[in-house]
């Protein structure tokens, strides 16, 4: 359970990177006119070689860093961003004539980044503050208060646009990871309302045993006395009725018996091999109708049990169609299981259906049966027929046994 867990949280891991990857695409756009922008508005105005190269390395490591962001542990969360400003002022330091490019188009953005670690408000506020902080010092340093006032709005504007959308987005991604649980924990509730389904399932088929087997086999036990009773006062007659009552009783107890042992069979073990009770169920039909059936087994792990019993039930029903409908000759089965995936394949040489009467037909609900059953265990069908035979295929995931 706890290694299912640990899973499930790397699979959750995984989706919020992927859904921050769409974003970190989206900024690296961004980051990128910013830089352009930058250089050209140092070029036209004073263009400077060696400072240009240096700011495009400090630029460079800027980027890298909000790439990879989301490796920075929480408690780095300060080191992370003090290192992050201290960039970004030395990007606006490098270009005189470009830094509005620098601080407008990257400070927003460092704010928008501090809400992918956490919501919490003093956090992105201090950020923020932060932020108005080297933008305030680094656009004094470089020009005079007129001009800061005249760019001011444009940081403002920006820094709301930037947060708005970080925060829309990251709110999207909590509530995808939210209905993801939510469906994740729903899967579990279903199954395990399968699995209940399938032990209130087998208590019934016990009980159907125990009234037909226990109590035919008591009342033979009556009849039998009577009848010795009779022979012991030397009603020989009577003895003989008794007794051909008996044996119609016991018949109809066998027969009765037989039918519930059959349904109960595949169910009273749960250690029981599928690759036998897959070869019993063979060779069951093969001594009821005579059509020869190859068989294919190539299995390698051990099915769940609730995976295990339906297809056991689908492999009995596809040869049951086939002995009352396919006029068929030879049958071939084949099982297989490859990268966590279950593969089943029931073919004959019979005489073909039509598929589109599947459900249609009143009195024939054998494969809308198979279809329920393919969708418990979450697994595909499909049905292939012509007058050269039928084809059913069915795919399902493989679960571990329990």
């Amino acid at each position: 359970m706890k290694r299912k867990r640990e899973k499930q949280v790397k699979k959750d891991g995984m989706l919020l990177i992927n859904e921050l990857f769409e974003s970190r695409l989206t900024v690296l756009i961004w980051v990128s006119i910013v830089y352009v922008s930058a250089v050209m508005m140092q070029f036209i105005r004073d263009p400077q070689i060696l400072t240009s190269a240096v700011f495009t390395g400090v630029f460079t490591v800027h980027v890298l860093l909000h790439w990879n962001f989301y490796r920075v542990p929480n408690r780095h969360f300060w080191l992370h961003f003090a290192v992050q400003g201290i960039l970004i002022y030395l990007c606006a330091i490098l270009m005189p004539r470009g830094y509005q490019a620098v601080l407008i188009g990257l400070l927003p953005v460092l704010v928008a980044q501090s809400l992918a670690f956490s919501y919490r408000i003093r956090n992105v506020v201090i950020v923020s503050v932060i932020s108005l902080v080297i933008f305030f010092d680094a656009a004094l340093t470089l020009s005079d208060t007129e001009e800061v006032l005249f760019i001011l709005p444009f940081f403002g504007l920006m820094l709301i646009v930037v947060v708005a959308y970080a925060l829309l987005f990251f709110q999207q991604v909590e509530e995808r990871l939210r209905i993801q649980t939510f469906l994740r924990d729903l899967s579990e509730a279903h199954t395990k309302v399968e699995e209940l389904t399938l032990a209130n399932e087998r208590q019934r088929m016990a009980r159907d045993l125990h009234d037909t087997l226990a109590q035919g086999v008591a009342g033979l036990i009556m009849q039998l006395e009577a009848a010795d009773a009779h022979l012991s006062q030397g009603r020989i007659e009577k003895a003989q009725e008794i007794t051909r009552m008996s044996m119609t009783q016991a018949r109809r107890t066998l027969a009765e018996a037989r039918l519930a042992i059959d349904n109960l069979r595949l169910k009273s073990a749960p250690e029981l091999d599928f690759k036998e009770a897959v070869q019993v169920e063979l060779q069951h039909f093969q001594d009821a109708t005579g059509i020869e059936a190859v068989t294919r087994l190539n299995l390698t792990r051990r099915l769940s049990r609730m995976i295990m019993e339906h297809s056991l039930h689908m492999v009995k029903e596809c040869l049951t169609n086939i002995a009352r409908h396919a006029r068929a000759g030879k049958v071939w089965v084949e099982l297989s299981d490859a990268d966590g995936r279950l593969f089943m394949e029931i073919r004959d040489n019979g005489v073909g259906f039509s598929t589109n009467t599947i459900g249609r037909e009143p009195g024939h609900y054998g494969l809308l049966g198979l279809q329920e059953r393919v969708r418990l265990i979450g697994g595909t069908m499909t049905v292939d027929s012509s007058p050269a035979g039928t084809r059913i295929t069915i795919e399902a995931e493989v679960t571990g046994g329990e």
